[in-house]
């Protein structure tokens, strides 16, 4: 198993595939900058012009990626953002709950499922040993 994690090709790419633990370490990292981003800038307009839309892009590979291991097409990100948008920082209104639901789904099928096993369209399975 290669467990060598490229972190700059897992933030600023968003062809091929990447496992879950890898996938897990960047989500969680994510947030956890976006959460300290917001609460020590709390959302400064200067700054925010370049950190959300990093923030954005890194998000969108490393979803993409773990969509391709999953054998999805990397398009529904948009929709995972979308949702994500929607509920942060918490759900508010009814139709934010939709934006929950689309969230449940993203993390039974990102965070709790398998790869698929062996090669897909997106390229090798990330968890075999390369030779």
């Amino acid at each position: 198993m290669n467990m060598r994690i490229d972190w700059p090709e897992l933030f600023f790419s968003s062809s091929g595939r990447v496992g879950r633990l890898p996938f897990l370490l960047a989500a969680v990292s994510l947030i956890v900058m976006l959460a300290l981003y917001q609460s020590a800038l709390g959302g400064n307009v200067f700054t925010g012009v370049f950190a959300y839309p990093l923030l954005f892009f890194s998000g969108a590979c490393v979803l993409s990626k773990r969509l391709h291991d999953r054998g999805r097409s990397g398009w529904w990100t948009a929709v995972i953002l979308f949702a994500f948008i929607m509920i942060w920082p918490h759900p508010e209104g009814l139709l934010d709950f939709l934006g929950l639901a689309v969230i449940g789904w993203a993390f039974v099928e990102l965070a709790l499922m398998s790869s698929e096993q062996g090669a897909n369209r997106f390229g090798p399975n990330p968890m075999r040993a390369t030779i």
